[in-house]
């Protein structure tokens, strides 16, 4: 039997078994909402029922069940940081794992383009930084990861909880001690049909396309104000920067009206999972954890899911890695995508069907992007900014110590 995707929620667009096709009969294609699934060549398939045997949905990836450890901190070298979105983990366990003979697997982006790719040269690793907010083209990595690991090289691997699965799929429960997996703590893909509208407006005002789209842009020290920065193919180069609560992208994605149809029912979201190591922003730091809130340039949390991914994580405390460990169940209060699927919006299907015509982008915002009430914009600019939380809080430990 070949792999037959009757319902989209049964499928999280990994590409496991396009890879797994020696006959190449199956490839992924973009469905009406912007989603990539599985095609099968009929002609070309032999009905061997590899796909199905590393389809995740048809034989469910085990999850680890060692025993879990939480870290919060922040990389020391201040160009790293402000490159990273959070506190800049993912370059510390890099730089910790991959010694030598190493080949390192992560997510970039072409303008609004996203894929996976590799690279043999941590200097190169600034490509896979900062978050993408976009399902990524996982090509032929998985192959690829094989083939080295094979070879007996060092490799990392990084992505979504589905993508990790994906590769544990594929390599058909083998386990191999030179490869580390890394997952970044997922809240769900939302549809790239959104980005697409944004650009078209970006075309018709400047004459010129995106270039880069940074979603979570320090701008400073400005971690928790979740800056999106986009940069113009233009010779004038134009950017343009919206905070969380001013930005549509965030008021529509957060309210669940775009996302792929799998991620409202995930498999992943559990405390249980599937890499070594699950990475994501340190929330609620200034709230458990204020003397690593770092001034607001960012902070990391670490969930190590393995004995080997917690020994990497414990080497970077201390060495080039400013950080503690942390009470886990405090961790996961503020970490919702560990607890629970997100909640399929009751107007998603009308939200979509908009994305799908010809509405433009302003139309779209001003239909589906809710705008931040006054108290709210109070609360956040005034009174209940973080970092004045923090410098309340360093102020009663310094009285104290008096």
């Amino acid at each position: 039997m070949s792999i037959n995707i009757a319902e989209k929620n049964k499928c999280c667009g990994c590409g496991a078994c396009v890879q797994v096709c020696s006959h190449q009969a199956i490839i992924m294609r973009e469905d009406e909402e912007g989603f990539r699934y599985p095609i099968v060549d009929k002609v070309n398939c032999v009905e061997c029922g590899l796909c199905e045997k590393v389809c995740q949905y048809v034989n469910q990836v085990e999850k680890n069940k060692e025993t879990q450890s939480a870290f919060g901190g922040h990389i020391t070298n201040e160009k790293v940081l402000n490159e990273s979105t959070s506190g800049g983990a993912f370059t510390a366990i890099v730089n910790e794992w991959c010694d030598n003979d190493y080949v390192i697997f992560g997510a970039e982006a072409d303008g609004l383009n996203v894929f996976h790719s590799f690279i043999t040269d941590k200097g190169n690793l600034s490509k896979f930084r900062r978050s993408k907010y976009s399902q990524s083209v996982i090509g032929n990595t998985y192959a690829d990861a094989l083939t080295f690991l094979k070879e007996g090289r060092k490799v990392l691997f990084s992505g979504t909880p589905c993508q990790i699965a994906g590769l544990r799929a594929f390599l058909r429960g083998k386990t191999y001690e030179n490869l580390l997996t890394i997952e970044v703590i997922c809240e769900g893909v939302p549809s790239p049909l959104f980005v697409r509208k944004y650009e078209d407006k970006i075309r018709a005002k400047y004459s010129c396309g995106i270039a880069t789209l940074d979603y979570r842009y320090k701008d400073g020290d400005r971690w928790d104000y979740e800056v999106m920065r986009t940069s113009l193919h233009n010779p004038n180069g134009v950017t343009i920067k919206c905070d969380r609560w001013f930005n549509p992208f965030w008021s529509i994605w957060l309210n669940h009206l775009m996302s792929r149809p799998s991620c409202y029912q995930c498999l992943y979201t559990t405390s249980n999972r599937v890499a070594d190591i699950s990475l994501g922003d340190l929330w609620g730091v200034h709230i458990y954890c204020p003397d690593l809130y770092n001034s607001n340039k960012g902070a990391s949390l670490i969930i190590t899911n393995t004995e080997k991914g917690e020994k990497v994580v414990k080497s970077i405390m201390g060495n080039g890695f400013e950080g503690r460990e942390l009470d886990f169940s405090q961790a996961l209060k503020y970490q919702g995508p560990m607890r629970k699927s997100i909640s399929e919006n009751p107007q998603r299907s009308e939200c979509m069907t908009d994305l799908r015509s010809s509405m433009d982008y302003d139309s779209i915002i001003k239909k589906w992007a809710k705008p931040s009430s006054l108290r709210l914009l109070i609360s956040k600019y005034v009174w209940g900014n973080n970092r004045q939380k923090v410098n309340w809080w360093r102020f009663k430990q310094a009285i104290k110590k008096y």
